[in-house]
């Protein structure tokens, strides 16, 4: 451990001995050998331990900086896991964090623009900020043509802090994976990496705002979301102007219930958008406390969602897309079997584990939890309970889904705060249903087939002298393949599934890409039946009759 990072853990001991958190410091592995330092503390004698320990935890935690601050970020929104005191604290790091000066915010504007310049594209900035976070603070401003806009300024020299912070964490989970049981099956090193590379990406307001678009452009054709119009004129990197929107905190219950916002469904909605960004769009926002939302509630009935901050988003791989939406829906219909069955086959778990075994694990952990009224299940509770069977089995974390899970958890903690009869799982089954619906489509394979069609047909002319160049490499003797013993055991086990689906499949397919490829050349759309010339409409039918014939051999 470098010399800087054992600074860094004498001033988390100092910080938590200044804020008289006591016990954080005794029951903190890594800093209890530092505890003794906490008794000489001048604070002992001129801090009282009387302050609320909510208020205590959350001085501390700003002061110990973005990473810090992010973590009680997402515990005040599990009021299920925290007692109340605690979560109205932690609540305040939403948006309440001890902002910087006026001072600094107003040299980082000019920096940006020149203090020459201000004038020519702000008729006003508010000198006290809107809201101020970990990572930025906002201020509220005027266009010159009298557009009202926010002023988001990362907090400055905010990079080195979390750097620091990161190497830290860095040095914690080499000595994890070394040292300790479990390292190795939960990753923490390439955790601790997805971490920084997420604090890092919120640093750059052009990406940020780039967000934003994209988000805005997922949901235009719906009315459940609000995205801002970013100014991309007045954007740089270090500084994001936005459309400034109004609407209620999502957090203030008492004012959505006096302009009697129907709760039930603004929950609904919730679930509605986090399931349609993970499934539909495969991009998500992830950081969705409640201090980056708002709520319009023009229509109490159908109230819209209005997010105001972009700096966290997450996407998923078509493959983990495809794993998660099957282990939903698994888990929905009570299939343990299949949800096995996907663990292995994603290699969330070795290949080895036996199927009957894991299965059985997976019902004891769920059983209990579907025993009860679904409005009393938590994710949050499964999710635990998975973790811990999953050892047993050397299951490994996932970092790229760890983002996933603090989302999946901050929504249900925020859902459940709105209204705690919120059915989580009715409410996403349809959603999940929908995709897998559509997903296996006519017209969605069609639209992939027309997609690639380009490709083949520039790859076409080059086939006969590809294959004659590998039928010369096996005459030869110098086509040399390595496979390792799981591919091996992939491979045997489609050798043994029916040599009849296989050659439907084959059949099936080449008819599609031919009828794809007969469309692309007559340059027409090929989304309905009856558009498609007599030879594609044939070629495609067929094609689709042997591959449905397939999946059912399946």
């Amino acid at each position: 451990m470098k010399i800087r990072q054992v600074f860094r853990l004498i001033q988390i001991n100092h910080v938590l001995s200044k804020h008289r958190l006591d016990d954080i410091i005794q029951t903190t592995h890594l800093i209890r050998p530092l505890r003794y330092l906490s008794y000489l503390s001048p604070y002992r004698l001129t801090h009282s331990n009387k302050v609320p320990r909510g208020e205590r935890l959350r001085l501390a935690l700003e002061e110990l900086g973005p990473i810090f601050v992010k973590f009680g970020q997402l515990l005040s929104t599990r009021r299920d896991l925290l007692p109340d005191d605690i979560a109205d604290s932690l609540a305040k790091l939403q948006d309440q964090v001890a902002p910087f000066s006026n001072a600094k915010a107003l040299a980082l504007i000019k920096e940006a623009y020149g203090e020459e310049n201000i004038s020519q594209f702000f008729s006003h900035i508010d000198e006290h900020p809107l809201a101020s976070a970990s990572i930025a603070q906002v201020h509220a401003g005027q266009l010159i043509d009298g557009s009202e806009v926010i002023l988001k300024l990362v907090r400055p020299n905010i990079e080195n802090t979390i750097r620091h912070d990161v190497g830290l964490l860095y040095t914690i989970a080499a000595l994890a994976e070394r040292f300790w049981s479990e390292g190795k099956r939960l990753r923490p090193t390439e955790v601790v990496a997805e971490l920084e590379k997420n604090l890092l990406d919120e640093l750059d307001m052009l990406r940020e705002a780039s967000s934003a678009s994209q988000l805005k452009r997922n949901f235009e054709d719906t009315d459940i979301l609000y995205i801002p119009d970013i100014n991309w004129s007045l954007t740089k990197s270090k500084l994001l102007v936005q459309e400034r929107v109004y609407g209620i905190p999502i957090g203030d219950i008492e004012a959505l219930k006096a302009k009697n916002v129907n709760l039930a469904r603004l929950a609904e909605i919730g679930v509605e958008i986090f399931f349609t960004q993970i499934f539909k769009h495969s991009f998500f926002h992830a950081d969705m406390h409640p201090g980056n939302i708002m709520v319009d509630a023009t229509d109490p009935d159908n109230p819209k969602y209005i997010a105001i901050d972009f700096g966290i988003m997450g996407t998923l791989a078509p493959d983990d897309q495809r794993y998660l939406a099957d282990n939903f829906l698994a888990f929905f219909n009570h299939d343990y079997r299949r949800v096995a069955e996907l663990h292995i086959q994603s290699g969330w778990v070795p290949a080895g584990t036996r199927l009957d075994e894991f299965e059985a694990a997976i019902r004891s952990v769920c059983e209990p939890i579907f025993a009860k009224p679904l409005k009393e299940i938590s994710f949050g509770q499964l999710l635990l309970r998975l973790f811990q069977t999953a050892r047993r089995f050397n299951m490994e974390v996932q970092p790229q889904l760890v983002l996933l899970q603090k989302t999946l958890l901050n929504i249900e903690g925020l859902g459940r705060q709105l209204y705690p009869d919120l059915d989580l799982w009715q409410t996403a089954k349809p959603i999940l249903e929908q995709w897998m619906k559509e997903k296996a489509s006519p017209q969605a394979a069609f639209k992939t087939l027309q997609q690639e069609a380009p490709n083949w047909l520039h790859t076409l002319p080059t086939l006969p002298r590809l294959i004659q160049d590998i039928g010369q490499q096996v005459q030869g003797g110098k086509l040399k393949m390595q496979l390792s013993s799981k591919d091996l055991e992939k491979i045997q086990q489609e050798i043994r599934t029916s040599s009849q689906r296989t050659t439907m499949t084959i059949s099936g397919a080449a008819f599609i890409i031919a009828a794809a490829i007969i469309k692309a050349l007559d340059g027409g759309e090929a989304t309905m039946f009856a558009e498609i010339p007599l030879l594609s409409y044939l070629l495609g039918l067929s094609g689709l009759l042997l591959l449905l014939s397939s999946f059912k051999k399946h």
